[in-house]
């Protein structure tokens, strides 16, 4: 029996779950099956009060739970978006300058190698010489301010990186209607509610911030996500930075997918498993299935050693990302990401 074999039922067990709903449903859904954009703004706009609900309730565990359970599948998905469907892979002077050092940060490497990665994305950018000077100055403003700012700089630019994503959304395709500025406004609200006193008071009530595992609790997440911050912010940016995320990995997850599609009604859970397997590889992907089973076990064993060893595997994920977003500000945004790659017609 091949690895192949063993994932078929519960992948034909979900479709027939989706069929039974899709029956179910009927005319309530049709409008959602058909319209991409009414889907998507629907979808994003209850991932945005989910992940704010959660946030209020239990944000430390959240925290702790979030990399453990949707890190890996969400490492597969910006290696895919943004290396593999926006083409990028198949260039060799993105894969010769870029991939060294986003590799050295992948192994344990100072993170200002991203850096040094995004500006030679720039670089290599099919682009004038004028834009791409300026792609390259910008990231070395980048680099600079968050060298300056020592292990604080490595800080912000994790709180900042959870931002990349939903900009990478936002620029993906062109749109027809403004549908996507709900779950947008959406993420400004929550995030600005966040901060505030309210919020704060709110979670207390809740006693999300006294449910917690493996040690890591308010104090330990202020040390890791608001170190040098006074008490009156430092617990607001831990909720802000859980809130943000949790729609990191939605986006990953969720929209980016639905957004990169050929076809605007959903596919199967069978085609997206044939997609997914097309774009990356069994190889790949059943690397990445061992990894987050053996960070599952070892999550079992230690909590908080899991953490950390998702943590340093996941280092070059924010650089990578960054080069995406370089290349697409001095590529052209107006342009169409999935044409990169070609049509997607399964995920």
């Amino acid at each position: 029996m091949t690895a192949t074999t063993l994932l078929r039922g519960p992948i034909d067990a979900a479709d027939l779950v989706r069929r039974w709903w899709l029956r179910k449903l009927g005319r309530v859904v049709r409008p959602l099956i058909r319209r991409r954009e009414l889907r998507i703004a629907v979808l994003g706009s209850t991932m945005v009060c989910t992940a704010l609900l959660a946030t209020l309730v239990a944000p430390l565990w959240l925290l702790i739970l979030g990399p453990l359970v949707w890190g890996v599948p969400h490492l597969v998905a910006d290696l895919r978006y943004m290396l593999v469907r926006p083409g990028y892979h198949r260039r060799a002077a993105l894969a010769v300058l870029a991939g060294p050092p986003l590799v050295y940060v992948a192994l344990g490497g100072h993170l200002l190698w991203g850096f040094l990665a995004a500006g030679l994305a720039a670089a290599a950018a099919r682009a004038s010489l004028g834009r791409r000077a300026l792609g390259v100055v910008l990231v070395a403003a980048l680099a600079g301010s968050f060298a300056a700012l020592g292990r604080t700089g490595d800080v912000v630019f994790a709180h900042l990186h959870n931002a990349i994503a939903v900009l990478l959304w936002w620029a993906w395709r062109p749109r027809t209607s403004r549908l996507h500025w709900l779950p947008l406004a959406l993420m400004v609200a929550a995030s600005v509610f966040l901060v505030s006193d309210v919020a704060l008071s709110a979670v207390r009530a809740s006693g999300g911030l006294q449910w917690f595992g493996g040690g890591m609790g308010p104090e330990y997440q202020v040390w890791r996500l608001s170190p040098g911050v006074g008490p009156e912010w430092a617990l607001r940016l831990v909720l802000l930075f859980c809130f943000a995320q949790t729609i990191h990995y939605g986006v990953w997850l969720g929209l980016l997918p639905d957004e990169d599609r050929d076809r605007a009604t959903p596919p199967t859970y069978r085609a997206r498993w044939a997609g997914l397997q097309a774009d990356m590889g069994r190889p790949l992907l059943w690397a990445a299935i061992a990894v987050a089973v053996a960070l599952a076990l070892w999550a079992a064993r230690d909590l908080m050693s899991a953490c950390h060893g998702y943590f340093r595997m996941a280092r070059f994920h924010g650089h990578l990302e960054l080069c995406a977003a370089m290349l697409l500000l001095l590529e052209g945004g107006s342009r169409d990401l999935r044409d990169g790659a070609g049509a997607n017609g399964h995920v």
